[in-house]
């Protein structure tokens, strides 16, 4: 029963009629009475003590102190409270002050951190400097070495010895035919180191003078004023220079007046030693009036000669003087392609006498002939042209009548037909020109023949010489054959063929050289005087007269600022480019081969550019040693790597390597206003090796600021104007990039070493090629990139000074 009530309880009633609503409502009475008591605990008794806590201090008097003045113990405990704030306090001050001297220790450890960077950088630059260093110690041992070693003595220059005034002691030839260099020159006025000094007669001086032709002399009086090697003093002078001609027939002399007038001028010395006799012709119709006067031991330059009168080796075949005083018109001139023509050769001119009359009118002449009489081709070469022209397998365009009055010409010689315009007009549409030799072969070169080969080279059409006895102009020292054909008159039946068998590729070479040929010593009245001396001075072995430097204005500038302190500036971590030789920067030496360029290279310099009429300090063309004579006694001023041993890395690096001695270079910049940038890339050229000095170009009207402090990188930094001082580059030219673009430093020194090795050529960075524009069939400059390139812009390039 028990049992069953308690289960009857737990169910909410007692039996049938129970009440379980009491039971459930009595547990949530308790329940919420807890939950509230403790939520009272929690919540106000915390701000009731809060509140008594914050009040201690606020009573004004004794009596309204929540704790109050009280005896024994309770005094105590207020103290104990505040000695509690003073405590939290102290604390929190202390707190902070630890707080900053952490940070402070912070930034003293980032300071530390970034000096044993910097040591750690300047350690490395030490090692670089003082591997540098060790570089620079042994290259200068060896220099040493070299010059302990060397058993060539300094010579000084020999001194002058001048003849007396009246000397007279060369013995005579016994006839002036016989006269040449060795046996009717006087090489004791003519020393090596003399400079080959040249007095020129003043013209107006004697009657001569008065029978000139205007245009010739004005010429030569103005050519002669600005010549290098002219001087005033007779007395010292090497060549004795008198101008004859050209005259005006009207009031020419008599050959005997002539003659006479010559032999006394003041610096004659009874034989005409060391004089020049020069006839310039301006036409093609200039008689040879020189041919009956006697001469003695004087040369002759002129465009007019006879076998009987020409002295090999001794006289001059000199150029017409066309362009007497106006510059020719290089537009006009056509270009070099295309190479072809519309005629294949081309010839106009009319024989005024034949070889048979002419041989019967002038007895002097016949009686000089050894034998029997030359025969006439011009016959068979008149047949066999006009025979190629029927044909019609080529155009070709040969006339041997002229349409008008021909010019007056010697006996046996073509005359030119029409004018210079019309002549020069037919030129241009022939590939060849022919110039057929008078039929008298005594007459070895005439003014119309020298007028025909002038024309043919000025608008490059090749010319073909029909007769191989002429004296072509300048003959001793120029290749004729490299710009011109000279062929024999009996091959006249085979002049086609061969005209037609020679390939473009060296018919555009001719024309080339013909052209080379043309402006060098042709073209003007200054080439033509130029060449003339330079044939005397280079037959008795004078060198040639120094280039003359082009000096610059400096600006003034300031330096001291100290290279490398701009940490933006780039640098080479381990890599060394090689010993940086700035105490002192080393000059190449200079003409080291003045007399051999004289002596051994005459027909290259006569034959290729920039011609024979200055000396230059080095060239690109000086001749290069063999690999193993740097080892076998020639190995003076050379710096093989690792001694000749060869290796990489730091046996490259310590020296400059190759066939060629040692040599710096010159970094050459342009600038415009760009001063900050201007002075980054100097310092970026900082420890550069081989450099020799900086030449800033300054491109602006406005000068540099005078407050501009400009780095101190080693070598001497030039500014100059716009002008290029040449005079200021050393023996290499390296051009930068322009201003701001990032190059590594060590770009310069492996083109530099890449350039030592082709001295001729433009070695570079920036590449471009020509591309042809097909709708306008000409060239066009493209920078796009491609696989082709056919050219190398020298604003970042070394080249030859």
């Amino acid at each position: 029963e028990l049992m069953t009530g308690y289960t009857m309880l737990r169910n909410g009633g007692v039996g049938n009629g129970g009440q379980p609503w009491v039971l459930r409502w009595s547990s949530r009475i308790r329940l919420t009475w807890l939950s509230f008591t403790l939520f009272v605990i929690l919540v106000f008794f915390p701000l009731i003590a809060h509140y008594y806590l914050t009040t201690i201090d606020d009573a004004d008097d004794a009596g309204k102190r929540i704790f109050g003045p009280r005896a024994g113990n309770e005094l105590c405990e207020v103290k104990h409270v505040q000695d509690l704030c003073r405590i939290r306090e102290s604390v929190s001050e202390e707190l902070l002050q630890l707080e900053a001297k952490r940070q402070e220790l912070n930034s003293e450890i980032a300071k530390l951190n970034l000096k044993i960077e910097a040591c750690k950088k300047s350690i490395e630059n030490a090692k670089q400097d003082l591997l540098q260093l060790k570089n620079v110690i042994s290259q200068t041992e060896h220099s040493y070495k070299e010059l302990m070693a060397q058993n060539q003595p300094k010579l000084s220059l020999p001194i002058r010895l001048l003849p007396d005034k009246d000397d007279a002691t060369l013995p005579l030839p016994k006839s002036n035919r016989n006269c040449r260099l060795h046996n009717c020159f006087d090489y004791s006025r003519c020393p090596l180191t003399s400079g080959f000094p040249v007095y020129v007669y003043n013209s107006d001086d004697y009657p001569f003078g008065s029978s000139l032709d205007p245009l010739i002399k004005q010429a030569f009086e103005a050519t002669v004023r600005t010549n290098v090697y002219v001087t005033e003093n007779a007395n010292i002078a090497c060549v004795y220079i008198v101008l004859v001609g050209e005259m005006q027939e009207p009031v020419m002399p008599k050959p005997t007046e002539l003659e006479q007038q010559l032999h006394s001028l003041p610096y004659w010395r009874t034989d005409g030693h060391n004089h020049l006799i020069i006839n310039l012709s301006r036409k093609s119709e200039t008689q040879n009036f020189i041919y009956n006067i006697s001469t003695g031991r004087a040369m002759i330059a002129q465009s007019t000669f006879y076998d009987a009168q020409y002295r090999p080796g001794f006289d001059i075949v000199v150029s017409p003087l066309v362009h007497a005083m106006s510059e020719p018109n290089f537009l006009e001139i056509p270009p070099q392609v295309p190479v072809k023509r519309k005629y294949l050769f081309s010839f106009q001119g009319e024989k005024i006498e034949s070889l048979r009359s002419s041989l019967q009118e002038v007895r002097s002449f016949e009686e000089e002939i050894e034998g029997n009489a030359p025969a006439d081709y011009d016959d068979r070469i008149i047949t066999t042209l006009k025979a190629v022209q029927d044909s019609k397998l080529d155009f070709v365009l040969v006339e041997f009548t002229c349409k008008n009055q021909p010019k007056a010409s010697l006996p046996t010689e073509w005359a030119l037909c029409g004018e210079r315009d019309d002549r020069l007009e037919l030129l241009k549409l022939s590939t060849f020109a022919l110039i057929i030799t008078p039929g008298d072969t005594r007459l070895v070169i005439s003014a119309g023949c020298a007028m025909r080969l002038f024309e043919a080279l000025e608008v490059g059409a090749i010319p073909v010489v029909l007769g191989e006895q002429v004296q072509l102009p300048y003959n001793d020292v120029i290749r004729w054959n490299e710009a011109a054909l000279i062929i024999p008159k009996p091959r006249i039946t085979e002049v086609h063929f061969l005209l037609r068998s020679i390939s473009d590729n060296d018919l555009l070479a001719m024309r080339r050289q013909g052209r080379f040929l043309w402006e060098t010593y042709f073209s003007t009245s200054d080439s033509v005087f130029s060449t003339v001396l330079a044939i005397i001075r280079t037959r008795i072995q004078i060198p040639a007269a120094p280039i003359r430097e082009e000096p610059a204005v400096e600006i003034p500038h300031r330096s001291g600022k100290a290279a490398g302190t701009d940490p933006n500036m780039a640098d080479n971590g381990d890599l060394d480019l090689g010993p940086v030789e700035t105490e002192p920067p080393y000059a190449s030496p200079k003409y080291l081969r003045n007399f051999t360029l004289t002596a051994m290279d005459i027909y290259r310099n006569w034959n290729s550019a920039p011609g024979p009429f200055h000396l230059f300090p080095y060239t690109p063309f000086d001749p290069v040693l063999p690999s193993e004579a740097k080892f076998l006694g020639s190995g003076t001023g050379f710096r093989p790597i690792g001694g000749g041993a060869g290796g990489s890395g730091k046996e490259f690096q310590a020296a400059l390597g190759g066939n060629v001695p040692r040599e710096q270079f010159t970094v050459v910049m342009l600038t415009y206003e760009r001063e900050e940038v201007l002075m980054n890339s100097l310092e970026r050229l900082n420890g550069l090796p081989y450099l020799n000095k900086v030449v800033v170009v300054w491109n602006s009207p406005k000068l540099p600021s005078e407050d501009l402090l400009w780095p101190d990188i080693g070598v001497p930094i030039m500014v100059r104007q716009m002008e290029l001082p040449w005079a200021s580059v050393a023996k290499l030219l390296n051009v930068q990039p322009p201003l701001g673009s990032q190059v590594c430093v060590s770009g310069p020194v492996c083109v530099c070493r890449v350039w030592r090795e082709a001295r001729d050529r433009i070695v570079g960075f920036p590449g471009r090629y020509h591309a042809w524009d097909i709708p306008h069939q000409s060239w066009l400059y493209n920078s796009n990139y491609s696989c082709e390139l056919s050219m190398v812009l020298t604003g970042a390039a070394f080249f030859h000074k």
